[in-house]
C-alpha cells in the first residue's frame, strides 16, 4: 500500500504550530518519525530557542518508545540528548523514516547539528516540507544525502511554508501578528474572555516578542501591566497608539524596568523591531490591517459582552486550528 507521506507530514505540521510565536528567533518546526512499518513512533516539535530541536525531541521520544529506556527520558539539554543517542542508538533507527518540515540544520550553535546526528543514527528515509533560507544553518541535506539516506523534499510544502513565512519574515524585515479574543457572539470587551491557559500562551508570546501594540483607548480604561509574569518572562517593549500623548503614568505598563514605552500617532517605530505583536479589536485591527502578516484569535465557547468587530467584511485562510483547555485558537492570514 501506498504510504501517505502527507498524512506524516501533516501531524508534524499541526504540531509546530502549537508552539508558533514561542520560538523567536528560531522557526517553528515539527517532526514525525516512523518506524518499519509505518507506525507513528513521535510527534514532536521545537518548543522554545536554545532548547532542542525538533527532530531531537522526536528522536528522544522514539528511543524511549522503542527501547522503554527512561534513562532518556531524564535528559533535558540537547548536547546531552545527542550524546546519548549516539552511544546507545544500537542501530534501532534503520528502518525509520523521519519526517521534518523544516531542513535539518547543519551548523553547530547553541544546539549540535541535528543533520549530523539523524546521519549518524542510520535512518531510512528523510522527508522534508521546506529548504531552509538561514545560510548559518543551511545544507543539512546535502549532509544527509552524502551519508546515504534517501531525501524527498518539498512534502506538503504549502503547510510547511506557511508555518516557516514568520521565520522568513524575521530574517528579511519584521514579523507583525495581530492578536485578540472574542467569543461566538463576536465580542470582544467586558472582562476576562480567554481560558487561564490561553492567557498564558500569550504572555509567552510576550516574553518572547519585541515590541507589543496597543491603543491608547484601551490603556486609558484597562490601565494593563502587559507584562510576561504568568510565565515569569519578561515585558516587551510597548508601542502605544494615540493622537494624544497624555496618560496617567501610574497605570502599571509605564513602570517596568528596562522597558521602553513610546507613544505615537503612527506605526514608524516597527521598523527597529523583529517579532511584533498587536493586541486590540475593531479600532486596532482597521489601523493595523496594511501592516499585520498574521492573525491570531482566541475563541472562547461563551456570549456575552456588548462591543466587537462590526462593519468589517475581511475574509481569512485559517492556517491552523487547535482547542487548547476551552478555547479554539485559530492562526489565520487575510485574503487580499
Amino acid at each position: 500500500m501506498e504510504i501517505d507521506h502527507n498524512f506524516y507530514m501533516n501531524l508534524a505540521v499541526s504540531e509546530a504550530w502549537k508552539y508558533q510565536g514561542l520560538t523567536y528567533p528560531n522557526p517553528a518546526v515539527g517532526c514525525t518519525i516512523t518506524g518499519e512499518h509505518d507506525e507513528i513512533l513521535a510527534v514532536e516539535a521545537h518548543h522554545k530557542a536554545g532548547e532542542p530541536h525538533a527532530e531531537v525531541n522526536a528522536l528522544k521520544s522514539a528511543y524511549y518508545k522503542l527501547t522503554q529506556n527512561k534513562a532518556i527520558l531524564q535528559l533535558r539539554t540537547s548536547k546531552e540528548i545527542h550524546t546519548f543517542l549516539l552511544q546507545n542508538h544500537n542501530n534501532i533507527f534503520t528502518n525509520c523514516s523521519l519526517y521534518s518540515t523544516l531542513e535539518p540544520c547543519s551548523h553547530v550553535g547553541k544546539t549540535p547539528s541535528c543533520a549530523n546526528l539523524i546521519a549518524q543514527l542510520g535512518i531510512k528515509n528523510l522527508y522534508i516540507g521546506v529548504e531552509d533560507l538561514n545560510e548559518t544553518a543551511a545544507k543539512g541535506n546535502a549532509i544527509l544525502a552524502k551519508s546515504g539516506l534517501h531525501v524527498s523534499l518539498h512534502v506538503n510544502k504549502e503547510k510547511c511554508e506557511n508555518l516557516l513565512f514568520p521565520f522568513q519574515k524575521f530574517l528579511k524585515d519584521r514579523f507583525v501578528f495581530f492578536k485578540w479574543a472574542q467569543r461566538f457572539n463576536g465580542t470582544t470587551d467586558a472582562g476576562t474572555i480567554s481560558s487561564s491557559k490561553s492567557r498564558k500562551n500569550v504572555h509567552a508570546m510576550r516574553n518572547v516578542c519585541d515590541l507589543l501594540v496597543i491603543g491608547g483607548n484601551t490603556v486609558r480604561k484597562d490601565r494593563p501591566t502587559l507584562d510576561a509574569r504568568l510565565v515569569n518572562g519578561k515585558a516587551p517593549d510597548i508601542l502605544i497608539l494615540s493622537r494624544e500623548n497624555e496618560f496617567d503614568r501610574t497605570i502599571p505598563l509605564f513602570n517596568i524596568k528596562n522597558r521602553e514605552v513610546t507613544i505615537a500617532s503612527d506605526f514608524s517605530l516597527l521598523k527597529n523591531y523583529k517579532n511584533i505583536m498587536i493586541e486590540g479589536s475593531e479600532k486596532m485591527y482597521a489601523l493595523s490591517r496594511e501592516i499585520v502578516d498574521y492573525y491570531l484569535c482566541y475563541l472562547a465557547p461563551s456570549f456575552g459582552g456588548y462591543e466587537g468587530f462590526k462593519n468589517i467584511e475581511d475574509k481569512f485562510d485559517i492556517l491552523n486550528a487547535s482547542k487548547e483547555e476551552e478555547d479554539i485558537i485559530l492562526w489565520m492570514k487575510r485574503r487580499i
